[in-house]
């Protein structure tokens, strides 16, 4: 967007009193076509210098218009762009949409009312023709350009790979480390509490045949059995999470992890990052090598898969 910046003419005392106002009359902020293109020219608040912004209305959006204006003059803190009718058109839109019908300019708190000329508005038979001829050369390019661009876009996913891969090598060996280190512990608990269950088998017995009776030890083993089944239904509560042995092995075997590993300073988050960025890198050069499948978003391959 080219811009050319003119001194102040006109009354001072007009301009004074224009910036003291919610509404500024329309000559303040114009539209004219020069070459074909749009020119919006307006009065820069803070330097008091109307400003050229020369447009190209298929390319440039309301959102680049709006940051021009700002960058032009840094005493800008608010620039929006409203309808006639004060609805709110978004900083997507194309500038060509927007030439289209008059609009209102905010700039801070002040209201410009932009008149566009009616002879130079875009017809949308002309810019629905203009679209089909960007789709076109855009598929031109394409299919001219396709081999080249998959090799540089594989040689530079193998970069990432390589890369991506050389992070983890060091990470990997801390982690088998850590993971051992768990799965010994793990192990260990879970031998511990066979021999635990196996000794209390092993005292019920001797005290039931051989030093009281089962009349005395009756009483005994139910409330070992109320007491195991409050443990049960407590780790329950804790854990939301039903007393299952496999789960019960993962859960304790993450916990020895978690503090190994914060005991060895290691990064797990960092780890996760790492691993999430090379499963990505993985299936883009998957979908590179499918050349059918390169136009399809990842949910419609994996479907069709």
């Amino acid at each position: 967007m080219k811009m050319l910046r003119l001194k102040q003419t006109g009354n001072l005392k007009h301009h004074k009193a224009a910036c003291y106002s919610t509404l500024v009359p329309s000559d303040e902020v114009t539209v004219s076509y020069r070459y074909g293109l749009p020119v919006v020219t307006l009065m820069l608040p803070s330097r008091k210098e109307r400003c050229q912004f020369t447009i190209k209305p298929m390319l440039t959006r309301v959102g680049t218009f709006l940051q021009d204006i700002q960058k032009e003059d840094k005493g800008i803190e608010r620039a929006e762009v409203f309808t006639t009718d004060g609805s709110k058109i978004p900083t997507t839109a194309l500038m060509e949409i927007l030439l289209m019908n008059d609009f209102k300019l905010v700039i801070n708190n002040t209201t410009y009312s932009v008149q566009v000329p009616v002879k130079e508005k875009w017809s949308r038979e002309h810019a629905t023709e203009a679209e089909d001829i960007k789709s076109l050369v855009h598929r031109l390019f394409i299919a001219l350009h396709l081999e080249d661009h998959q090799l540089r876009r594989e040689r530079e996913l193998l970069q990432k790979l390589d890369h991506l891969r050389e992070q983890l090598v060091p990470l990997e060996q801390m982690k088998a480390k850590i993971a051992t280190s768990a799965d010994a512990k793990t192990n260990r608990l879970l031998w511990t509490g066979l021999a635990l269950l196996s000794t209390q088998g092993g005292a019920l017995a001797w005290l039931t045949w051989w030093v009281y009776s089962w009349d005395i030890m009756e009483p005994v083993t139910y409330f070992i059995t109320y007491g195991s089944a409050l443990a049960f239904y407590a780790y329950f509560v804790l854990t939301k999470q039903d007393y299952v042995y496999p789960d019960v092995k993962d859960r304790q075997f993450l916990h020895y992890f978690y503090r190994k590993s914060r005991s060895q300073h290691f990064d797990v988050e960092q780890y996760n990052k790492l691993k999430e960025a090379l499963a990505e890198v993985e299936e883009s050069l998957r979908r590179l090598h499918q050349p059918l499948h390169l136009q399809l978003p990842i949910q419609e391959i994996n479907d069709k898969d």
